[in-house]
């Protein structure tokens, strides 16, 4: 075949080569904005840092590679003994090396640490989303162990380590470690509280035997896991380490790997307890109570995990609609196109600036900020988790063919994009836990309403959604029933107001005018074109100054 007619043009050059961080600007300013100036240059040098890695050539090989090539189960070893040992391509360990180096277990002890940190797993997590799970679940553990000292000081410094060992070896002669959870179960899923796993206690203190199982475990080779279990005194919380001190495996039969929609390079499994060991977190009987600082963790990156997702899906769209020609022009110049990357700019923009104000809010660590997420990380949870599957799969329509294409990357983003939905609590459970905190908790909605209440008068369409969601949580009746429609304004009125104080002007009238005064289509790129929709565009575009 001749070799004219394989001449290539028209074609996007890869998006490689660039600062993940210091491109987003939704994301490089909310860092300014929440970490006092004494940290701030020790905080943009670190996420520089990480976000050129991020961008690097490097860094996609790797995602590609651990997603390619995911976790085998080995059960047994060539001799029939039982192992239960899962192996990961290197990519894997390099990925998850790389994060735990940058600080992405540790939050809780360092300043401004759990923005610091949100923003670090914004950025890393766009080049591959699968070795999150166990970044998180690790973060997340420490609370839930803090409330029982003398476990907290035992793991905690090896939770929150700069430094990766990978493979199963007694906690006490590794540097770092890694923890997972384990709470729903075959017969039960959401409502742990029908969990049939019995916990016995043993001679030594606050130590059992478990005898059960799980229904989900992701990450079954880290070294330690939270788990569900009925003892004598109720559901409780326990500690399951996967190596016991003297060195021999404890019982943790693992029965299979989950076969799922995506998430390929992460290992979900089902395991078994038979006599397993386990030390007790907590009191007996307060297991849900004592888990579900962990729980509330995993939430919030759930949010920044879907941001990532989002951040990463319009960043290649508009990548591609700068460089890609068609009908005489460049795509991000005619204006139909300009007009859907605008609209998903803002989605994007709404969720990282919202993901960032949760994650200040655990630094300030005050009574009004803990009332503030008590009702702002499940309404975020909820919507902003359900907003990542539609922007993912049009920004891959932006690509058309090219990014129907597993070589694009856009596939994988794709078929990540509902899990955050769905881990920790799927919308009804989100849903339901905010009408349990109005119920509950009145200071809750107290600090939700001085939050949001900090940007009225500012602009009209806000105003008007304020009061009209004032109006719906007057009214109680029925409320489960329109528990969705009340959580969605809860969170898109939160959003409104944080862009109204912090995004530029462009930014924050079109989410107004489109998201909460109701200018708009039931599709993307329906917003009104008298919007300034070129610097939306602009502002989204992955270039660093």
């Amino acid at each position: 075949m001749a070799a004219t007619t394989h001449t290539v043009t028209n074609q996007v050059p890869p998006l490689v080569g660039y600062d993940v961080f210091a491109a987003d600007r939704a994301l490089s300013e909310a860092v300014e904005r929440h970490i006092e100036p004494g940290v701030l240059p020790v905080a943009r040098e670190e996420l520089g840092a990480l976000g050129r890695s991020a961008g690097s050539a490097q860094a996609q090989e790797w995602g590609a590679q651990a997603n390619e090539h995911p976790p085998v189960l080995r059960t047994h070893d060539r001799y029939g003994n039982r192992i239960d040992e899962v192996e990961f391509h290197p990519a894997w360990h390099r990925l998850l090396g790389h994060a735990v180096a940058a600080g992405l277990t540790d939050a809780w002890g360092r300043p401004a640490g759990h923005v610091r940190r949100a923003a670090g797993f914004l950025v890393w997590t766009q080049a591959e989303a699968g070795h999150g799970c166990p970044l998180s679940m690790t973060h997340a553990a420490v609370p839930a162990l803090r409330t029982d000292p003398v476990l907290a000081a035992e793991w905690e410094p090896r939770l929150t380590s700069y430094v990766y060992e990978e493979g199963l070896r007694p906690a006490s002669e590794k540097a770092g470690v890694l923890f997972g959870m384990g709470m729903t179960e075959k017969q039960g899923g959401t409502d742990v509280r029908s969990n049939t796993t019995r916990a016995e206690p043993i001679a030594g203190e606050g130590e059992y035997l478990l005898t059960g199982h799980k229904w989900f475990c992701s990450a079954p080779m880290s070294d330690g896991f939270l788990v569900l279990a009925q003892a004598p005194g109720g559901l409780s919380c326990f500690l399951v380490p996967r190596v016991l001190p003297d060195g021999s495996r404890n019982a943790f039969a693992i029965q299979r790997l989950k076969d799922k929609l995506g998430n390929k390079s992460n290992a979900s499994s089902e395991v078994e307890f038979d006599g397993t060991w386990a030390r007790r977190v907590g009191e007996e009987g307060r297991g849900v109570r004592t888990i579900i600082e962990m729980v509330a963790a995993t939430r919030l990156d759930c949010v920044v995990g879907s941001a990532a997702l989002m951040r990463q899906a319009v960043a290649q769209a508009i990548h591609h609609a700068t460089y890609r020609s068609a009908f005489g022009g460049l795509l991000i110049e005619k204006p139909l196109m300009r007009n859907v990357l605008a609209d998903l700019a803002l989605e994007s923009e709404a969720a990282t600036v919202l993901a960032m104000r949760l994650a200040a809010a655990y630094d300030t660590d005050s009574e009004e900020e803990r009332a503030f997420l008590r009702l702002a990380v499940p309404a975020a949870k909820y919507w902003v988790t359900k907003r990542c599957t539609p922007v993912v799969g049009e920004a891959l329509e932006c690509l058309g063919g090219n990014g129907y294409v597993e070589e694009s990357g856009m596939p994988r983003l794709l078929r990540e994009a509902p899990l955050n939905s769905i881990w920790e609590g799927s919308g009804n459970v989100q849903a339901l836990d905010v009408l349990r905190a109005l119920q509950r908790e009145p200071q809750a909605l107290d600090a939700f309403l001085r939050e949001v209440g900090k940007a009225r008068g500012a602009d009209h369409r806000l105003d008007a959604a304020i009061k009209d969601l004032l109006t719906e949580l007057a009214d109680l009746e029925g409320i489960e029933a329109r528990a969705r429609r009340l959580v969605e304004r809860m969170a898109l009125v939160l959003q409104g107001s944080l862009l109204v104080r912090w995004a530029p002007p462009e930014v924050s009238d079109a989410f107004c005018a489109s998201r909460l005064g109701g200018d708009w289509g039931a599709a993307f790129g329906t917003l009104p074109h008298s919007l300034d929709l070129a610097s939306v565009v602009t502002r989204a575009r992955p270039v660093a100054d």
